[in-house]
């Protein structure tokens, strides 16, 4: 009895082995496809991206910057729900919900994944203030060459790129700030997708009110001369 005991033990060790192993071989290309269909497909993204961080992300290349997120800080006062990357969790998971009303699923989601990827560069501790000033310009880059090295498809990532660039417009626009962009942002993208991703990364904080966020965005459509589409009367 010990002896079999003994061989299982030794057997499901050599399995866990070949497990790590194969996780280990598994090429970006494959990598890229497992979290392309995690964001098209999953109801809930932010389960199984923490899986793919942990187990099949390479910690060097193209998800380095994905990763650093974990360990990137963020304004407690802004962001009550902690680093950059619970934070992309919970827009990511947002956006799932919304997807649909995009005009082009694929890069909404991946732009909901790599809003933030900037921030891991930019953000720098200021007179005791956390601040991450740029990083939609510095995202933008680095969104565009993410998604260049892992697939062939440039459409994808000029179009994730410029829904990164142009992510923080809501606030800009409607406090009237100087980084405002309104002609650039709607030469480059869709307005109501820039307003759907906004949503999405206004909700991505634990102290969010979707109601209030709504208003924003309303007001944030009103005031770059836009109109609402139909779909906003749905979201609630």
């Amino acid at each position: 009895m010990k002896t079999a005991v003994k061989c299982e033990k030794t057997i499901n060790k050599e399995r866990q082995k070949r497990k790590t192993e194969d996780m280990k071989n598994l090429s970006e290309n494959e990598i890229f496809q497992k979290t392309d269909a995690c964001l098209l497909h999953d109801a809930r993204p932010s389960v199984r991206l923490r899986e793919l961080a942990a187990q099949d992300w390479p910690r060097e290349g193209p998800f380095e910057n994905l990763l650093k997120l974990q360990k990137t800080e963020q304004s407690p006062v802004h962001h009550p729900e902690g680093s950059a990357w619970e934070h992309t969790l919970l827009v990511v998971d947002a956006a799932a919900k919304v997807k649909q009303y995009s005009t082009d699923i694929r890069a909404f989601m991946w732009a909901a994944l790599l809003h933030d990827i900037g921030k891991p560069a930019t953000t720098k501790l200021r007179n005791g203030r956390i601040t991450a000033d740029d990083h939609d310009r510095a995202g933008a880059g680095l969104a565009r060459t993410f998604l260049l090295t892992l697939t062939n498809d440039a459409d994808l990532a000029e179009k994730t790129a410029m829904l990164v660039r142009y992510h923080m417009q809501l606030l800009y626009v409607n406090k009237g700030l100087p980084f405002r962009d309104i002609p650039g942002m709607k030469a480059h993208t869709d307005l109501n997708d820039i307003a759907l991703l906004s949503y999405c990364d206004r909700l991505g904080r634990l102290d969010a009110a979707p109601e209030a966020v709504r208003g924003e965005v309303l007001t944030f459509l009103e005031r770059c001369g836009g109109s609402a589409a139909p779909f906003w009367q749905e979201i609630k």
